[in-house]
């Protein structure tokens, strides 16, 4: 495989992410603070949108897993068709609407298909590693590139957003030092005026930002169809039939090491949407960092980027497994963080966190592909279960991460949180600690022990490389 269709292949994920990234990270505070829709509201339009994402997975698998090959590939099509849709529903979900009281339909709305849209991208691109090459070491180090660029893509995302948009969440009137100013118009008083204007600099400010991203979503897909070839599942024989999408996906859930892995990785990348969905607020209205969260999310993703390449080096001299340790750095730096709110602190656990994260995204898509051959050896006459495998993995990841921040979103309801003001009550900052310390450390704990099962060594796919190129 050469470095080159590595390369497009990695590029082809990035917009996915850019968008994404933006959305993790922004998206809550544009809803609670530029759109003023309530807490409640919020979690619904957050759970709702992960939800439908996630019950676009397993249909999406059922379909794609029925589609016939065509000259370009049976997965490429798939993500063509849905991207120009993908990018109309982006940008309009960051578009305020002139009215008030339709405002969380629209979001709702809008959200939705952006999460279906994205899943019907998602399922096939990532499926399309198990097409890019029969050898294992070529698919790892494609994974590595993907993993890379996407990682990069959400730095991209990430800044973007949060540069353009820095202006509309900074008020001078929150900057009166709260030790001077103790009344209580300094706690109760809006930062941010009610943009019911949709020409409102807040608005505009994030409507170029979507508009930015969209660019760049159209720009990598190009650049994906000109420079991969798909190409047809190397193991099959003539006589070899698909397995029909129930009985397959009945087949997976039984299949032990992809229900240790996806369930270890649910827990974590739980913990990983808790801390990009509410950092930006625990930084706005508990830690006092309101002028820096813009460089700290930039520094996170910037050591995210930098250090994909140590953990793909990582994991190839000591094993996926025990690669998975970085995960557990961010704990006892998050924990810091939430005492001791710091500057420099800030800086250094967003640069200690962006490892830990770098590690979550890398690990699971590059053992998938092992989970996958690991059922191909025990299920040697069947094909066409690669897509299954990756729909239902997306499927319980998205529905994980939509019910943890929608149940952060419902909590800053229940503690009193209020749209637009300066300062936040105890109990609200009590809860946005809990949900950037606690809550990740306790998730991510429990997803290692779980991976402490996880069967598959590096001495079982030496073994089961070796049998399946006997096989072919």
């Amino acid at each position: 495989l050469s470095m080159c269709s590595k390369l497009c292949y990695a590029i082809g994920g990035a917009p996915n992410q850019v968008a994404g990234s933006a959305a993790s990270f922004f998206l809550q505070i544009f809803l609670l603070d530029i759109a003023h829709i309530t807490p409640f509201h919020t979690s619904l339009v957050l759970f709702i949108g992960k939800a439908s994402g996630a019950v676009t997975d397993p249909v999406a698998g059922f379909f794609i897993s029925k589609s016939r090959w065509t000259k370009i590939g049976r997965l490429m099509p798939w993500v063509l068709a849905c991207t120009p849709f993908t990018i109309i529903s982006y940008f309009f979900m960051w578009y305020l609407p002139p009215f008030v009281s339709g405002r969380v339909a629209w979001y709702l709305t809008f959200h939705c298909l952006f999460q279906a849209l994205t899943t019907l991208f998602q399922v096939p691109y990532s499926a399309l590693t198990m097409f890019l090459s029969t050898d294992q070491k070529d698919r790892d180090s494609a994974t590595a590139y993907r993993m890379t660029m996407e990682v990069l893509g959400t730095l991209i995302g990430a800044s973007l957003q949060g540069q353009i948009v820095a202006s509309a969440h900074v008020s001078p009137h929150c900057t009166v030092n709260p030790l001077v100013n103790t009344t209580d118009s300094w706690h109760d008083t809006a930062s941010i005026p009610d943009p019911s204007d949709p020409l409102s600099h807040q608005a505009k400010v994030y409507m170029i930002a979507a508009g930015v991203i969209a660019g760049v979503y159209l720009l990598g897909i190009i650049v994906l169809f000109l420079g991969v070839k798909e190409r047809d599942d190397p193991y099959a024989l003539n006589s070899d039939r698909a397995i029909p999408f129930c009985k397959g996906l009945a087949l997976t859930m039984k299949h032990g090491p992809y229900v240790k892995l996806t369930a270890s990785f649910l827990l974590i990348s739980t913990a990983v949407q808790l801390e990009q969905g509410n950092l930006v607020l625990f930084c706005t209205h508990a830690a006092g960092l309101r002028n820096h969260f813009q460089y700290l999310v930039v520094t996170l993703l910037v050591s995210a980027v930098l250090s994909v390449p140590f953990w793909q080096k990582f994991l190839q001299r000591f094993g996926k497994k025990c690669a998975a340790c970085g995960i557990s750095w961010m704990i006892p730096f998050a924990v810091m963080l939430v005492t001791i709110p710091n500057v420099i602190l800030a800086y250094f656990v967003a640069f200690i966190s962006g490892l830990s994260i770098a590690a979550s995204l890398l690990l699971p898509w590059s053992m998938l592909p092992d989970v996958v051959d690991n059922f191909r050896l025990q299920n040697p006459h069947g094909k066409g279960h690669e897509t299954i495998f990756y729909s239902s993995y997306v499927f319980f990841t998205k529905m994980s991460a939509g019910i943890g921040l929608g149940i952060s979103a419902a909590g800053l309801e229940f503690t009193g949180y209020k749209p637009g003001i300066c300062k936040q009550s105890d109990n609200v900052i009590l809860t946005l600690k809990l949900l950037i310390g606690a809550v990740p450390a306790i998730l991510i704990l429990l997803g290692l022990f779980i991976l402490l099962f996880y069967p598959i060594t590096e001495e079982s796919r030496k073994e089961t490389k070796l049998a399946l190129e006997e096989l072919r």
